[in-house]
């Protein structure tokens, strides 16, 4: 049997042939004509077409032209219709992206503009597209810090359209904070980090709600803090709080980012043996007793190159974005080592302690702790 050529027209014709009565049709995914498509298209996905042309082309005999971003796959499904016994079909040379540069009308799917404008490089990607974007959207992070750490990531997780943030943090802007903590201003030294973190963010995007909790995290208050969080990032710069939230983490089977920085040096990790016991480890499996203090100072003490924290914090963010889309790998089970004097990242592979007090399985959860107690080798 021979099979003819698909006849391939210009963006114009095809608008012209609309007019006339033909089947102007889409064949790009969802997320892509979540941009905007052709005026006047019918938008079905190529490979959906394919499987079941009859659902939305039921005339065999009607004239269908095909539009996709370049041309090539409207092409294919042409030829894919064609072998179904499609006797009309066309294609549209150079797709949608002709029909643009062209200056042909063009449509965007009904409702929310400023979700489709804001987040539109989310959407092209497939892996996020429109679904991923609304999981986004319906996500609670909580952040334990507004300061070095939690400032960029913050940021981030606020432009990338996270629909709640809760921020925790006892703690007012000073002049010494500035070299690092993005989220604030010259302006605001004195308020609480909280709210100027609010107004920092809600600049950014005002569709991300923020929640403000004024208050140090202690055993008393964490699991309020947590509550219906589907990630918690860690930005605290103390060891009392860390082992406080990674029990926490643990009873309450929530996935924790962890980030430290030093000087010139910071980790990163994803602790998530709550959900995965025996499988993923936690904080007290890598840290089983913490240091002294006098080998862990703080920033205060110790110092830390500004931009250091941004790197950690961003990479905190990219792990809760991971998490709550369920992409790639994790760094659960990898502590990521990031030397910013020799620009160099290595990697520490981490298992779980079949002994750990807090995530062993079948352990039940020993209970909150003097966490400042401990850490201080009281």
């Amino acid at each position: 049997m021979n099979v003819a050529p698909i006849p391939e027209i210009t963006p114009a014709q095809a608008r012209d042939r609309q007019h006339a009565g033909a089947v102007l049709v889409d064949v790009r995914e969802a997320h892509e004509r979540a941009l905007g498509f052709a005026e006047g298209a019918l938008g079905v996905a190529r490979g959906d077409l394919e499987a079941d042309p009859c659902a939305c082309l039921p005339d065999r005999c009607a004239e269908i032209v095909l539009i996709c971003q370049g041309g090539r796959r409207s092409l294919l499904a042409a030829q894919a219709l064609q072998a179904q016994g499609y006797t009309h079909v066309l294609s549209v040379s150079g797709g949608t992206a002709r029909w643009i540069a062209e200056g042909l009308p063009m449509a965007k799917p009904e409702g929310d503009n400023d979700f489709q404008e804001r987040y539109s490089r989310h959407l092209r990607l497939p892996e996020v597209g429109d679904a991923g974007q609304r999981k986004l959207e319906a996500a609670r992070v909580v952040l334990i810090g507004a300061g070095g750490l939690g400032s960029p990531a913050a940021f981030y997780l606020a432009a990338a359209g996270v629909g709640t943030l809760v921020l925790a943090d006892d703690d007012v802007v000073d002049r010494s904070n500035l070299q690092r903590q993005i989220l604030h201003a010259d302006a605001r030294i004195g308020m609480a980090k909280v709210e100027s973190a609010r107004a920092a963010i809600s600049a950014l995007n005002p569709r991300t709600n923020i929640a403000s909790i004024r208050e140090r995290v202690a055993s008393a208050n964490v699991e309020r803090v947590l509550e219906g969080a589907d990630v918690v990032i860690d930005g605290a710069d103390n060891f009392p709080i860390r082992y406080l939230l990674n029990d926490a983490c643990v009873k309450l089977r929530k996935p924790l980012v962890y980030g430290a920085v030093h000087r010139f040096e910071g980790q990163v990790s994803v602790f998530d043996a709550g959900r995965r016991r025996g499988d993923a480890p936690c904080y007290r499996c890598l840290f089983p007793e913490p240091p002294p203090p006098e080998a862990a100072p703080n920033c205060a003490d110790a110092g830390v190159l500004g931009v250091l924290p941004g790197v950690i914090g961003l990479l905190q963010a990219t792990e809760a974005i991971k998490l709550l889309l369920g992409l790639g790998t994790s760094l659960a089970g990898r502590l990521l080592h990031f030397d910013a004097l020799g620009m160099r990242f290595r990697e520490t592979r981490l298992s779980p302690d079949p002994q750990c007090p807090a995530c062993a399985p079948g352990r039940p959860f020993p209970g909150y702790i003097d966490y400042a107690k401990f850490c201080s080798g009281g």
